[in-house]
């Protein structure tokens, strides 16, 4: 009962906020709850006040007590959303899949998989040395063991 409440107040305000969803949702025991939010232009502090607000101002501590946390995705959080990668195109990404890690551009993110291109340097075919070469690997969503954003400074 009191989970349902939650997830409907939850439900109304993503629809009334189109840009932002939801990653992670958890009610831990003692009515301690968690949601995770990121947006596709980000969440800002005032996203998670509106949020909290909400469901705060909804719910009768003196008929169930609880505690509320709403935080965003860290930037160094996995991604676990299509919606997520189709936000970062064009940030460089580590993706570990069948245990192999790949470090790339992302280039596209469909409802399937995402792209990945990078440069490496290879042996040249004949001779000696190495050549510069563009490479390019597709991943779906399923074989994505995990994958964040590279933050550079």
């Amino acid at each position: 009962m009191f989970k349902e409440k939650v997830l409907a107040l939850l439900e109304t305000t993503l629809a009334e906020n189109p840009s932002i969803f939801l990653i992670d949702f958890k009610l831990a025991p003692g009515n301690k709850i968690n949601i995770t939010l990121d947006g596709d232009k980000g969440v800002s502090l005032n996203d998670c006040i509106t949020f909290s607000r909400v469901i705060e101002n909804n719910l009768d501590r003196e008929e169930e007590d609880f505690s509320l946390e709403v935080a965003s995705a860290g930037a160094t959080s996995p991604m676990v959303m299509p919606r997520q990668y189709k936000k970062n195109i064009g940030r460089e990404l580590e993706v570990r899949s069948q245990g192999v890690k790949f470090e790339g551009k992302l280039t596209e993110a469909t409802d399937q998989g995402i792209t990945l291109e990078w440069k490496a340097r290879e042996p040249k075919p004949i001779g000696k040395g190495k050549i510069t070469v563009q490479k390019k690997q597709v991943f779906v969503y399923s074989d994505i063991e995990e994958a964040k954003v590279i933050i550079k400074f």
